[in-house]
């Protein structure tokens, strides 16, 4: 007997995100079962047969109804997030998760199931550069800005690029299993399942200030390598460490030892990419006594070690640093 396949709809609205659409396409559009069988049927769904995919234009052949009837939903980034969602999405949207379908968004697809209503009081996530616009346009949302992904059930989010490829192929474990997992992350020539989250990307500048406390601050950035501690700080602002505390926290919204950190960081991140200093060269250069102190904060912050880091980031040449 032929099992009548899971169908798959992929939103394709105005100004969507094209390497986004097309990850869910090629991961569900060719995964097999053992034997060989197609377990998913592919349908680019959208609310006009013609739509604006940036450098090209795409030719549909399904619409919302479509959609709406699908067992998985999934919603890719869309360029312009200025523009308004059109409510007749919102509603076939909120139609598919009535009939409890799969539903999920690539990128900045979360502020589309956000639109509808769908991911109120959830953790989400979406790509680390939209996070905090994506926080404050929907407050009930507890927006995760360092993982991949995250997995609600029903509900499912990516962060942005590659990491929806992460979500797919979490789904398409979830569904059919590790094998088959395995073998759609072998024909994309992915790795099944990617060490730290999404924070490793990011790129972690410490808060500036436009008003007393900007000199003070580039002096901290020149002298990182120095023991930089409240008191320090204090004396060299020349105000005692309780009004130094106050006026940081009003002017960059953070501690003194906190934007210290996050400064120190930045640096290192910097000097991975950039030169083949060891790590204890770097730590050295950036004020950590010791390279393990480094590892340990790198870690804290970035979700992935300063190793892991630098051979994903490295701008050339190889690291002569192996610990």
């Amino acid at each position: 007997m032929t099992l009548r396949p899971h169908v798959v709809a992929v939103l394709a609205l105005s100004g969507v995100v094209a390497f986004d659409l097309t990850m869910p396409c090629e991961v569900f559009g060719r995964a097999e079962v053992p034997g060989g069988a197609r377990p998913y049927e592919v349908r680019v769904c959208g609310e006009t047969r013609s739509v604006d995919a940036g450098a090209f234009q795409l030719a549909l052949r399904w619409g919302l109804a479509d959609l709406a009837r699908a067992h998985t939903v999934i919603v890719p980034g869309v360029m312009d997030l200025t523009r308004p969602f059109s409510p007749a999405v919102l509603e076939a949207l909120r139609t598919a998760a009535r009939r409890r379908a799969r539903v999920a968004s690539i990128c900045s697809g979360a502020f589309v199931l956000a639109e509808a209503g769908l991911l109120d009081g959830l953790r989400v996530t979406t790509h680390w550069v939209a996070a905090g616009l994506l926080a404050r346009r929907y407050p009930t949302l507890i927006v995760d800005p360092n993982v991949l992904f995250v997995d609600n059930g029903r509900i499912l989010t990516s962060a942005g690029g590659a990491a929806g490829m992460d979500l797919c192929l979490h789904m398409l474990r979830r569904d059919h299993g590790a094998a088959a997992a395995a073998h759609a992350s072998r024909l994309a020539v992915v790795p099944l399942e990617r060490s730290g989250g999404q924070a490793q990307y990011i790129v972690h500048e410490p808060p500036t200030s436009t008003s007393s406390l900007a000199p003070l601050l580039e002096w901290m950035n020149r002298h990182l390598r120095d023991d930089l501690t409240l008191p320090t700080l204090a004396r060299r602002a020349r105000m005692s460490t309780r009004t130094l505390s106050r006026r940081f926290r009003e002017q960059t919204g953070t501690t003194p030892l906190k934007w210290v950190l996050t400064a120190r960081i930045a640096r290192a991140q910097q000097l991975l990419e950039s030169t083949t200093l060891s790590l204890e060269e770097i730590a050295g250069d950036v004020g950590f006594a010791a390279a393990s102190t480094l590892r340990n904060r790198f870690a804290q912050v970035m979700g992935t070690s300063p190793m892991t880091y630098r051979k994903l980031f490295r701008s050339g040449g190889e690291a002569r640093a192996q610990h």
